[in-house]
């Protein structure tokens, strides 16, 4: 009965708005009545997750040509997991208002920070100056009931997923320490350049949807990542990576951890960011390059990101925050939307996702960029968007990465129907302007496609976790088994 009521009310606000001068109103509450939390009954006990894993299952494929070698560089740690709530009570940390540092110098900043993100349910990275005072807290972490240590970095993490698949051979190179290697999986190769006699650790601060802290509340699961690493954050073994890549002749090179420059200041990571884009300039021009980004707040680092390091990869993997922070830096579409609000709205990213690769891709045949390859994630959804004529078994790519996403948030290896919940827009609008579409999303074919220019679009929903029981690196392992169900045209070299 409310639902009816809801929509009702709803579609009068829309009426009333609409002749009030207010046209573009009513689009929004129509996308609002398309969610699936207004589904008919008949389709609320798990109909449509199941209808959607099964698809996943019967339609998820590997290419005809497949990776036999990848290159993984260059952040690696040991990452140490704890409730951020809780250790945050553990140091004497009261709560108090959320305010966000772009680099942490005290436990104060720590809060502030943690508390600004905890309220918005958004994962964000920092770097931590203080060296002392953060292996104080390190200590109280390791020392903390239930803490865990895991394999961090974006590079490892995803050599771990690849190292899933037992015919692929990976390259690992970052600073590993003693425990690092101890954890690494046995069929990654560390080269021995890259080894070293202390691990770098990272702080995990976890929160759970609906965790309370004071006045603040979590609107759903995510965490809050810092640490003082100044191997990681000067890249130090990035010109290592790239010698070794002679001799090891990877077919594809995945690239993470510039976004650690960030905390060294702007007078080191300048110089250091042209010493590093000479040395991905080295990489052979045949193989493809993915660059996985992650948290900055430095809106003149992303921009020399966007201007040197985006046009000389081929491949670009990140979230709904680094998406409009990119567009922020850029003053493109949709740069004056603080945050997202929400699940964020398919047409508004649709619209960043074609405007950062007309303006640093190759949708220009004449263009020298080699970007034509973007793999964006959010909780409820993942966009690949590809330039025409370079990639293939996209479709199988996305719903591949959204698969991951729904199992191991879980603890698990496969989907488990009972455990996850669909979130994404269920009708939605391609863009934010004209010429636009409104597409609706079938369970049975859990794939939306469509073009703009010489782009194309391929969108599936997560079957969001309930309960997740791990959110580090589900951006890594998203993007990692994007890449092994894709396929390079090799028509069209780098």
């Amino acid at each position: 009965m409310w639902r009816k009521a809801s929509a009702a009310l709803l579609l009068a606000l829309a009426v009333g708005y609409f002749y009030g001068g207010r046209p573009e109103l009513p689009e929004q509450i129509l996308q609002y009545i398309g969610l699936p939390n207004l589904q008919t009954p008949s389709q609320s006990n798990q109909d449509l997750e199941r209808a959607i894993s099964a698809a996943w299952e019967a339609l998820i494929a590997l290419p005809s040509r497949q990776w036999t070698k990848v290159a993984v560089g260059v952040n690696a740690c040991v990452d140490v997991v704890v409730s951020g709530v809780g250790l945050l009570q553990a140091l004497a940390v009261d709560p108090g208002a959320g305010r966000d540092h772009e680099v942490l110098h005290s436990k104060d900043d720590l809060r502030e920070t943690f508390i600004h993100y905890m309220e918005r349910g958004a994962a964000a990275e920092r770097f931590f100056s203080d060296k002392e005072v953060f292996q104080r807290i390190a200590r109280a972490a390791a020392e903390y009931p239930g803490a865990k240590l895991y394999v961090g970095g974006n590079a490892a993490l995803i050599g771990q997923k690849f190292a899933t698949y037992p015919d692929l051979m990976v390259l690992l190179c970052g600073p590993v320490g003693p425990k690092l290697h101890e954890m690494l999986d046995e069929q990654i190769v560390v080269p021995p350049e890259s080894l070293q006699e202390t691990d770098e650790f990272h702080l995990i601060l976890e929160y759970k949807a609906g965790e309370q802290w004071g006045s603040t509340q979590a609107p759903q699961a995510n965490r809050f990542i810092f640490s003082h690493d100044v191997s990681n954050g000067e890249m130090s073994s990035l010109e290592t990576f790239v010698a070794s890549l002679e001799e090891f002749q990877p077919e594809l090179v995945v690239l993470s951890g510039f976004h650690m420059m960030e905390g060294q200041g702007r007078e080191l990571w300048g110089q250091r960011l042209k010493e590093a884009v000479a040395a991905v300039a080295d990489i052979p021009k045949g193989i493809p390059i993915h660059l996985e980004l992650a948290s900055m707040t430095d809106k003149d680092f992303m921009s020399r990101i966007m201007q040197e390091v985006l046009p000389i990869v081929s491949s670009i993997g990140l979230n709904e925050q680094e998406l409009l922070f990119l567009s922020q830096a850029g003053d493109g579409p949709h740069a004056t939307l603080p945050v997202w609000k929400g699940v964020p709205d398919v047409g508004r990213v649709g619209d960043i996702l074609s405007w950062v690769l007309e303006r640093h891709g190759r949708t220009d045949p004449s263009s020298e960029s080699d970007l034509t390859r973007i793999h964006f994630h959010t909780l409820a959804y993942h966009i690949l968007a590809t330039v025409d004529g370079y990639w293939g078994n996209q479709a199988a790519a996305v719903m591949a990465g959204a698969r991951v996403a729904s199992s191991q948030a879980c603890g698990l290896r496969t989907v488990d129907v009972s455990k996850v919940e669909l979130k994404a827009p269920l009708e939605f609008l391609t863009s934010h302007f004209e010429p636009r579409e409104r597409l609706s999303l079938k369970p049975e074919e859990p794939v939306a496609v469509w073009r703009r220019g010489n782009v194309t679009f391929h969108l599936t929903p997560v079957l969001v976790c309930k309960r997740p029981l791990r959110t580090v690196g589900l951006g890594d392992a998203i993007s990692a088994e994007g890449l092994v169900y894709s396929e390079l045209m090799r028509q069209h070299p780098f």
